[in-house]
Parts: C-alpha cells; structure tokens; sequence
C-alpha cells in the first residue's frame, strides 16, 4: 500500500490489478484497463508526484491530467457525446447516444431517450425552460418528455442551432430557414435568401449589448439580424477567417469574437482581423471558443485545447487598433493528448459543445465522452528538471562524462564529428522537456532544439571549451544553472597555421582553375541539351502545322465542296454540315496545341507565385494547411528550368494532396548564390519503402517521371519518407544553371522567338530589355 501526497490510498493486489482510493470513491485499474498486469507488488512516488506501479509484466505511472474525462465508466449512459449544457442550478446536462444524462455534484443521474430518440442538441432559456431536440423532434422538457413544437419538426433537426433574444424569442436555425418562435408560440419562418445567403448557419448568438443576432454561416461569412433586418454582414474580404463560422464569443467592450475555419477573428469598430498560425496559434481551425472567469480565452482546435491569456489578447487588440502593420505574435498553453485532451478534426453538428458552469470549469464534448477542465486549477510542475551529460562521442569512440585531474574531458586531436548525448530527469511528460545548449568557444548563441536529446557539431578545431546544457520541465520550468562539461581538443600537426597556410598556397590556384573549366563545360552541356530539346519541339510543331493540318484542311475543303453540292432538302447534307463544324473545333483545338509546343517558356518567372496558385488550387474543399516559405531574394530562372521544375512540383504537390492525407504541407525556396534548393514536405502517411526502394508502383510512374525531369535540367532530386511519418521532396540545382544573368541575360532567351499570325514576341535583348511588336 501506498498513501501519497494527494491523499489518495494505492493498494496493490495479488490478481485483481491496482486500486485507487481518494476522496470517498475507489478506482479499480486491471489489465483490461491497461495496467500491464493484473499482479501488483511495487508502489513508489517520485519528488514530482508520479505513481510507479510494479506487476509481474512490466512498469507502469499515474499522474494527474490537467483534462479529466467522463465515460462509461464513470457512469454515462453511452461513450459517444454529443452536446454539453451547464444549467443555472450548477449541475450539468450531457447529450448522449445513450440518452440525456445530468451531472450533478460528482454523481450522475441517467434520463434516457425520449421517444426511443437520444437527445442532440440542447438549450437553455431565460425562464429556466429546458429545450431539447432528437431525431425528429423540437420541444421543451417536462416531465422527462419532449413536448414538441409543431412547425419546427423534420429535416435535419438533431444539427440545429437555438438561441434567445433579449425580448426572450427562441431562434432556430435550420437547413432551409431560420424560426423566430415567440414567448406567445408565434412562429415566423424566414428563408436564408432574405440574409442573401444560399447555404445556412453554422453557429446563431445573441449580441448581449444591442439585442440582435448574429449569425455564422456554413459555407463563411457573418450577418447581424435585428428587427426584421439584415444590418451589417461581413466576409473573408473584410478580412474574416475563411470557411465555416464555428461559435461566437462577445466581450465586455462590445467586440464580437468568431471561430472559424481559419483563426479567431475580431470584429471591433467595423474592423476584422484574424488570429492565425502566423500569429501565435498552433494551427488554423477552431472549434469553439469560451471566456473563463479570468477573462482568458479558450479555444478548442484539432491541435489541441489553447489557453490565451488576456494580456495577450489586449496587446495583439492595441497592434492591430494602431495599424501600424506590426505582425505580433501571441504566447499560449497548449493542452495535447498528454494533458487529457484529444485533438480532433470534426466535433459534429449538435451543440453547444462547450459550457461554463458556475464552478468556473469547462465542460466540452469529445465523442467518446465528456471532458472537464478547472482553468484555476490546473497542474503546474514547478520543479526544476536536474540536468545531466550523459556521454560523448567523438568519431565513433565513446567517452564517459567524467573530467580529469585537469576538471577537463581530454578528446583525440582533429575530431571530425562530435556527440553529445545528454538529459534532464523529468518524467511528467518528457516528451514535453526542452532543451538548449552551448558550446563556449565555438557557438556565438544558445541552440534551441526542443525535446532533442543530442548535440551535434562537426570539424572542432584544437582549443579548449565548455559545453553548457539547461532544460525545463512540461510545464515550462527551466533549470537555467543546468550543467556544463569542459572539453580539451589538442592540434595535429596539420592542423597548425603553418601546415595549413602552405597548403592552401599550392592547392587554391589549381582547385579554383579546375573549378572554372568543369564549370564551363557543364554550363555548354547544359545549354546545348536545353537547345536541343527547344528545338526539338519547334521541329514537331511546325511538321504538325505545315503536313498533317495542311493536308487535313484539304481534306475538309474538297469534303465541303461535295457536301454543297447536295440537295438542301437531302437528310445527309444536314449530318455533313455537323460534321464539318465539329471538325472546325477539332482543328481550332489542334493548332493550340500546336502553338503550345512553339511556347517553350512561360511568361510567369515567379517559381513560388506559381506553386503558390497550384496548392492553392488543390486545397480547395480540404482541411489540409498549405504554406511556400521563400528564404533568400527570388531570382529569375532560364525559361526551360522554370517549366521543367514547376512540372516536377506539381506532380510532387498533387501527390502530397491526393494520396497523402496530410494535415499539412509545405514547400520550402532556398535561393543560395551556389545553388536553388526546394523542399516539398508533408506529414501525411508517407511512401510505403518497398516503393522508394523500386523506384516506382506498379502501373505509376509518377517517381521515374520527376526523376528524368530533373536529369534533364542537371538538377539532383531526393525523397526521403517512412509510413505514418511524412515524405519530403528535395531539389536542388546549381546557381549557373537555374539563374538568369542579370547583366549578360540567357541564351535560352534568345532561342524564345515566337510567330502565331501576324503578332511576334521576343525575349529579352542583350541588355535584358523586353520588346514586343
């Protein structure tokens, strides 16, 4: 038996698991719960408040999760949630597949279903009155019955949206039109057309200053309705998060809050601005959002519950009042799969999905059950994570991180590649612990490297160092002391001034004349391929233009003499006719083609404006995050490498879109002056190795493909992937290839001269100058 800090009674037994005593209820936790064994022998608590369980399988932890979750277990009447309301009397009311279920006081009472329907959506009005909606029906709550609401049943009632006025009418929402059911039971339909919108609401909020409403639309956009009238509506070019508007927040100077598909928006004075990824958030998507009795927000989104202090909403507010164009980004709490949350993509049509009770606690569904945080009670880890050198590694031999007589770690001379593996003793969650290390005489700054456990440096030259080490815990506690090991690497003698200076001497004249000529014939390799292949294409066109359309157009010439001269009134004549217009299109459809062959360039040189378009193209309809980060200035590229690399982007980004199932993807521009490298990356469910490994899949030749593509421009292509891990795409191509010279121009310019009818372009002149007649 253990009794720990909490107060809580740990009893280990000899076949029935472990069990849990606190605060009056017992737990018991057996291998069917996913204890390693049902045999416990072993209990011990650390200084930060685990409990270690030893069994007969294996080793197993308890800790406190900053989100609790209700289920089955504990008493609901099915695991699946659909929507959560926190009554005025303190207690709250769960919608489950089950059946209406009342959390009261830690004990829970089951309603069941009514009608052999389970309640979806629920709401609460002024007077106390408890609406619930079910399969088919619309009503108020009495007695354990629904008394429904005639009018108001049928399509698609278990997705609707209620809420109530200041003058206490209900409004519901529907897919065909929004209901204004008056305290007097007056029902007034109204068709979304007379909001000037085709598809319906997503979310409806009473506005607890002017009285209206306003509502959130499915397909994006808001709209405040009162008395009758449309007021004021705004969209995504008012600066609004795009897609589905999610749930409304109001707040105590009168802004308007909305959870979108895209960032939280603001509405202040008439003004939008969105909080997104690029403001702090860890992604875009959010659910739902809820004040707490701090005034800090919450937000619910597919990575996680967030936690926005007001601080940092008033000061995001006070940049974006100014206008100053100032980009500032937000600090949050992330609550993950290792707080208790679980992160979801879709969180289904009924609401509301999230409450306050009068405790101050959040309560928010989840599927497969019911979640609940205390914001002023939240696990905190305040003590600071011990840290620790492990070991060093240097050139593949092992040493111990132990100092000499010396109090200095004495290593080989002329290390090529250094390790240092290293930690810090925190087991909350370690997968939470960062880190950040230094090495004093050789790094200028501190590296910050997250949860990595290994520090890595390449070719230290003799001297001696310090390698310092801190870490903080999950809960954001550093050990800013941490730890520090001394380093001593001695010189070889090639590696003194004088050895290297002679060297350099003899080498650099010869390194650098070998350099310019590989480069050279490189470059005249290139340019006479590109040539070719330009040429190439202009062959065909003009083959396809002057023998095979000229002796079709002949064809059809003498096929229209013969057909005029049939009778007018001859049935044939009439399927002749036909005949020869939809050979004109064919003909029409034929030459565009042809011309396309002629246009070996396009006119469009922004290589990340145009996978930009393209990705943005494929999102469309998706939940997937597409972003291009340009590092370094864009640089205009030969013609011939622009389509080249661009075909092989698509077909990497179509992939990455259609086949992947990520939930983000990425292309990365690096222009170097040596080279041009683009990462195209994702986190989707990778390439299956036996793929990689041949090369391509049977009956799919989209790898081979991109692969010639890239030998054809004398660019290296490498993919990297692993199932459920991601695959990443890597191009990279020498400057004097990729480049257009900006005082010589391109030769590849030069062979870009077009002729389609009487109009000519050409490329860029010597100067780099344009001219088109």
């Amino acid at each position: 038996m253990l009794y720990d800090r909490d107060g809580g009674l740990w009893i280990g037994t000899l076949n029935r698991g472990l069990v849990h005593v606190h605060r009056g209820r017992a737990d018991v936790f057996s291998q069917s719960d996913g204890l390693s064994g049902d045999v416990s022998e072993a209990l011990f608590q650390d200084r930060e408040g685990n409990i270690w369980v030893g069994t007969w399988e294996g080793l197993d932890r308890f800790r406190d999760f900053a989100v609790a979750t209700w289920s089955k277990k504990q008493g609901l009447s099915d695991p699946v949630v659909g929507s959560v309301l926190a009554d005025k009397d303190g207690s709250v009311w769960i919608a489950t597949y089950g059946g209406l279920d009342r959390w009261n006081n830690g004990q829970i009472t089951a309603y069941g279903k009514f009608d052999g329907h389970p309640p979806r959506s629920l709401f609460q009005d002024s007077h106390g009155r408890f609406w619930v909606s079910t399969y088919d029906e619309f009503g108020y709550l009495q007695k354990n019955r629904v008394l429904p609401i005639r009018g108001i049943a049928g399509e698609d009632v278990p997705g609707m949206r209620i809420a109530e006025d200041t003058k206490g009418n209900l409004w519901i929402s529907k897919p065909k039109a929004l209901f204004r059911l008056s305290q007097l039971r007056d029902l007034e339909r109204i068709p979304w057309s007379t909001l000037g919108h085709e598809d319906s609401a997503s979310t409806l909020a009473t506005d607890p200053f002017q009285g209206g409403m306003w509502i959130g639309f499915i397909n994006g956009g808001i709209a405040y309705f009162q008395d009758g009238q449309l007021r004021v509506s705004y969209t995504a070019a008012d600066g609004l998060g795009v897609g589905s508007v999610n749930s409304f927040l109001f707040d105590h100077d009168g802004t308007v809050w909305a959870a979108t598909e895209a960032g939280l928006s603001r509405l202040k004075n008439g003004r939008i601005a969105t909080l997104t990824n690029t403001s702090g958030l860890p992604c875009n998507l959010v659910h739902w959002v809820i004040e707490d009795n701090d005034r800090s927000f919450w937000l619910y989104m597919p990575c996680g519950l967030i936690r926005i202090p007001r601080s940092e909403l008033d000061a995001w507010g006070a940049d974006v009042d100014k206008a100053t164009g100032s980009k500032r980004t937000i600090r949050v709490t992330v609550f993950d799969m290792s707080d208790g949350v679980k992160p979801l993509h879709n969180i289904g049509p009924y609401n509301p999905k999230v409450a306050k009770s009068s405790d101050g606690k959040l309560w928010f569904s989840r599927w497969d059950g019911v979640s609940v945080i205390d914001p002023r009670h939240t696990p905190v880890n305040k003590l600071e994570p011990p840290v620790h050198v492990e070991q060093i590694v240097a050139d593949g031999k092992t040493y111990d991180a132990v100092a000499d007589a010396n109090a200095s770690q004495r290593l080989p001379a002329h290390i090529r590649e250094l390790e240092v593996d290293y930690t810090a003793l925190s087991f909350v969650v370690p997968e939470k612990v960062l880190f950040r290390y230094k090495l004093e005489g050789f790094d200028r700054d501190w590296h910050d490297v997250g949860n990595r456990r290994r520090a890595f440096y390449m070719g230290i030259p003799p001297g001696n160092y310090r390698f310092r080490v801190t870490a903080c815990n999950n809960s954001g506690v550093w050990n800013e002391a941490g730890t520090f090991l001394d380093l001593s690497v001695p010189p070889a003698y090639y590696q003194t001034t004088w050895f290297r200076l002679l060297c350099g001497a003899a080498l650099l004249g010869s390194l650098w004349g070998l350099y310019q000529l590989r480069m050279q014939e490189m470059e005249r390799q290139f340019q006479v391929r590109m040539e070719g292949a330009a040429n190439e294409r202009t062959r065909i066109a003009r083959d396809l233009h002057d023998t095979f359309f000229q002796g079709i157009q002949g064809l059809l010439l003498r096929f229209h003499t013969a057909t005029s001269q049939l009778p007018k009134d001859e049935p044939a004549r009439r399927i002749f006719e036909e005949t020869l217009k939809q050979s004109d299109r064919v003909m029409l459809e034929g030459r565009e083609l042809v011309l396309d062959l002629r246009t070996t360039v396009s006119e469009q040189n922004d290589l990340p404006t145009a996978f930009a378009d393209f990705g943005e193209g494929m999102r469309k309809g998706g939940f997937c995050d597409f972003k291009v980060v340009v590092n370094g200035t864009s640089r205009r590229l030969h013609p011939v490498v622009f389509e080249e690399l661009f075909k092989i982007g698509k077909e990497a980004l179509a992939n990455a879109f259609r086949h992947s199932d990520a939930h983000s993807i990425e292309v990365e521009f690096n222009y170097e002056r040596s080279e041009l490298r683009i990462r195209i990356r994702d986190d989707g469910r990778g390439i299956d190795s036996a793929i990689l490994r041949q090369g391509h899949r049977d009956g799919h030749f989209g790898l081979p493909g991109i692969r010639e593509r890239a030998n054809n421009v004398g660019a290296h292509l490498d993919v990297w992937s692993r199932s459920g891990a991601g695959t990443e795409v890597e191009l990279r191509i020498a400057a004097r290839i990729a480049y257009v010279s900006e005082t010589k121009g391109s030769k590849l310019w030069k062979l870009g001269r077009l002729w389609h009818g009487t109009k000519r372009v050409d490329g860029p002149d010597e100067k780099g100058n344009a001219s088109t007649y």
